[in-house]
């Protein structure tokens, strides 16, 4: 129905249903923990994965298809299931592609929560994760590239000081290795960069940031961009080539190039159960229709906070991508459009001066969180990176002082006004 049209109907319309009995227009909650068998035998089918029928809502609910369908229209994939969080979606999808004793490439360059799990969790389960420089020349990346190596890993604007990725050299380096590539786009979302175009195999997202922007749910999304070739991977990948109980056939065989996310949902995420409400869903399908008119206004916004605050005497340093950090060439050729809403700024005071700017804003919210209609800014020191040493976040760039924003929607002129009154009470 939405081929060949432009991002800003598929984002209303891509994977949209009519309600049968009702006929309503707006896609249903359907708040059901499981369907009707006509049947002995049609359970029997579903069960056994030879129905395309449901069998349990845990991992296929009509509301979640819809938005996960949704957003992999957006994206340029083939499929997108739906989890509990951006965090479960980050677990869900390298359990899909690895087990203990397996090894996943990253770069340096992560969102501190990811690392936290990478380092924790994940390697608890016998994961063991190798991170480069997100500056790594291509070769250097394919010599890193073991026989155990299942996925490379990256976000495509890293969180929070806005590095960008060269996601075209990583696809290359996918490509030459036969790895997936793995790609977080929540901070860029598809509207501003589709990671799919530049090589990467899989796309996830904490659909809990801009996909729904209006911060009144926690969800997660995993897309199969359709494009690796599992079929050739059998080595690295034998699971998805092996024949289910009861002589079906495997999900290459089944489901071909969107084997991945077959298997996703109807292994992984049924076995492990982080299930997204279809309440959520609705919800996140509200946002979803308004996604392109919101970054537009979020770029804009955010571009004139890194400018106007450039130059204050109590800033040593505005973080936003491509301004003036040497990443002008790569910015422009991955993301045209702009990169994304976080500003993050360094204070030369540290963190006394950090306390004093954030104790002062009235119009913009203290807290953690991104990608909300409302602005927001924390102190990323002594909360999100607060377990590390003093040496760790100054080895990932996070100074005493640094502050990160992230601009929302109201007028731009309001949002700095509540900055620089702000920094008025701050020293040098």
């Amino acid at each position: 129905m939405t081929a060949g049209l432009g991002f800003a109907t598929r984002q209303i319309h891509a994977g949209a249903i009519v309600d049968a009995e009702a006929g309503a227009r707006v896609t249903p909650i359907y708040q059901s923990a499981g369907y009707v068998f006509d049947s002995f035998d049609d359970g029997v089918e579903r069960f056994a994965g030879r129905s395309r029928r449901r069998a349990y809502s845990r991992n296929d609910n009509p509301t979640n298809v819809v938005a996960g369908s949704r957003i992999a229209d957006l994206e340029g994939g083939v499929d997108g299931v739906l989890v509990a969080s951006g965090q479960a979606a980050i677990a869900m999808a390298l359990a899909a592609l690895a087990q203990a004793g397996d090894h996943i490439l990253t770069t340096d360059r992560l969102y501190e929560g990811t690392r936290e799990m990478l380092r924790g969790a994940l390697r608890r389960q016998g994961l063991e994760f190798e991170a480069l420089p997100i500056e790594t020349d291509e070769d250097a990346w394919v010599a890193a590239v073991r026989p155990q190596t299942r996925a490379i890993y990256a976000e495509s604007i890293a969180n929070p000081l806005g590095e960008v990725a060269d996601l075209a050299l990583l696809g290359r380096v996918s490509a030459r290795t036969g790895v997936p590539l793995v790609v977080d786009n929540t901070v860029a979302t598809p509207y501003l960069c589709r990671p799919f175009e530049h090589g990467a195999a899989i796309v996830i997202h904490s659909t809990s940031k801009w996909l729904s922007g209006h911060g009144s749910v926690i969800g997660g999304a995993i897309v199969d961009g359709g494009t690796f070739d599992w079929g050739a991977a059998a080595a690295r990948f034998p699971h998805l080539h092996e024949r289910r109980p009861g002589g079906v056939a495997s999900f290459v065989e089944r489901c071909g190039p969107a084997a991945y996310a077959a298997y996703l949902r109807a292994v992984v995420v049924l076995e492990h159960g982080p299930s997204f409400p279809p309440t959520s869903a609705f919800l996140l399908l509200h946002g979803i229709e308004t996604l392109s008119l919101r970054m537009e206004r979020h770029v804009a916004n955010a571009l004139a906070v890194a400018d106007a605050l450039r130059a204050h005497p109590a800033i040593s340093r505005v973080h936003y991508p491509g301004a003036g950090d040497g990443q002008e060439a790569i910015v422009a050729r991955l993301l045209p459009d702009g990169a994304g809403s976080i500003v993050s700024i360094d204070l030369a005071g540290g963190r006394d001066a950090a306390r004093t700017f954030l104790d002062r804003l009235r119009l913009i919210s203290q807290m953690t969180h991104i990608g909300d209609v409302r602005t927001l800014a924390i102190h990323t020191g002594s909360t999100i990176h607060g377990k590390l040493d003093e040496q760790e976040r100054l080895d990932l760039g996070i100074t005493p002082g640094l502050v990160r924003i992230s601009v929302g929607l109201e007028q731009a002129d309001d949002i700095v006004a509540d900055l620089l009154r702000a920094l008025d009470g701050v020293s040098p």
